[in-house]
């Protein structure tokens, strides 16, 4: 199963946009405060002005590969398994954000030499880290990030607004806690047959994703093991990571997915408001994808990365991919 998973997280396909690097990579050793291991690769030239990504849910370092393609010729692109996901460690301490968010302050300091600044970027529950670590760490928003780029995200209140489960949530009918807990927290399987993959692009992606799109992602998810998709299932049910955005105290932008039923755009309005009040709003925008949003539309998001790290390292603005 490791090798299979492997193989999932490392396919080829016909759009070179979603190979694997053709550079080389450096491995970053990290150990978090519990002793788990952290797979860290560093792209990208090692004098390079750094973008560290954080994935979402289920997902894993590679699921960056549209943007470690397009941005590792110019900067120093570091990418990590959230631990569980990918080779790195699940760790024995409790499953909590702030535990994730200790991660995320284990891998800033091993990447980011005294005196350095990073573009931080956050998908889904990477998002959700990103947010917890500037809430358990605010002194060190100013002294190690440049900007922020939040995409498909939530603060909490996921199971109240998630719009998967067909009719709920989208007007009377409420999701009851207990069934979204049940559903989040299953130990699910998405076999590659011909129903699984039209649920996986109508609920997590869109009907627009198809393709090498559609495969890689769904390859992506299913390269996660069930168990640990269960056990942060789990966690999101019940996630709260209060008003952490309103400690992002640099230019921060928000992308959200016009179709993205895991996370709805109200999620991303409301980490919007919480920068607006804190002056660090530098954009919100809502793409036309599902929860997969980096993925979907990788050229419109890189386009968007690309302002967003030009301007925190001062570099004329280009579009990336043109």
């Amino acid at each position: 199963m490791r090798n299979h998973r492997a193989d999932l997280r490392t396919r080829t396909y016909g759009n070179a946009d979603f190979n694997p690097p053709a550079g080389p990579y450096e491995i970053v050793p990290v150990t978090a405060s519990d002793g788990a291991k952290l797979r860290v690769h560093a792209y990208g030239p090692a004098d390079g002005n750094v973008l560290v990504l954080v994935h979402g849910w289920t997902c894993c370092l590679e699921y960056w590969t549209p943007q470690i393609n397009a941005f590792a010729g110019e900067y120093r692109v570091i990418a990590y398994d959230v631990r569980g996901h990918g080779e790195s460690e699940l760790g024995t301490a409790q499953l909590t954000t702030d535990q994730l968010a200790d991660d995320l302050a284990a891998v800033l300091d091993a990447v980011l030499p005294p005196g350095h600044r990073a573009v931080l970027v956050g998908h889904s529950l990477g998002g959700m880290t990103v947010q917890a670590w500037a809430g358990r760490y605010p002194e060190r928003v100013q002294r190690q990030l440049l900007a922020v780029l939040l995409t498909n995200t939530a603060a909490g209140q996921l199971i109240a607004e998630t719009t998967v489960v067909p009719f709920c949530n989208r007007g009377r009918i409420k999701l009851p806690f207990a069934v979204g807990l049940i559903g989040l927290s299953a130990q699910i399987l998405f076999p590659p047959i011909a129903p699984v993959k039209w649920v996986f692009r109508r609920q997590i992606m869109s009907l627009a994703a198809v393709g090498d799109i559609a495969e890689f992602g769904l390859n992506i998810v299913r390269s996660c093991p069930a168990r640990v998709r269960g056990r942060f299932g789990t966690l999101l049910s019940h996630l709260d990571v209060g008003r952490g955005a309103a400690n992002l105290t640099v230019p921060t932008t928000v992308l959200a997915g016009s179709a993205d039923d895991m996370t709805p755009p109200v999620h991303g309005e409301r980490i919007a408001e919480m920068l607006t009040a804190a002056g660090s709003l530098a954009g919100f925008k809502i793409l036309p994808t599902g929860h997969l949003g980096n993925v979907e539309a990788y050229r419109e998001f890189n386009d968007e990365l690309d302002r967003v790290a030009k301007s925190a390292f001062g570099i004329p603005a280009q579009v990336v991919g043109a």
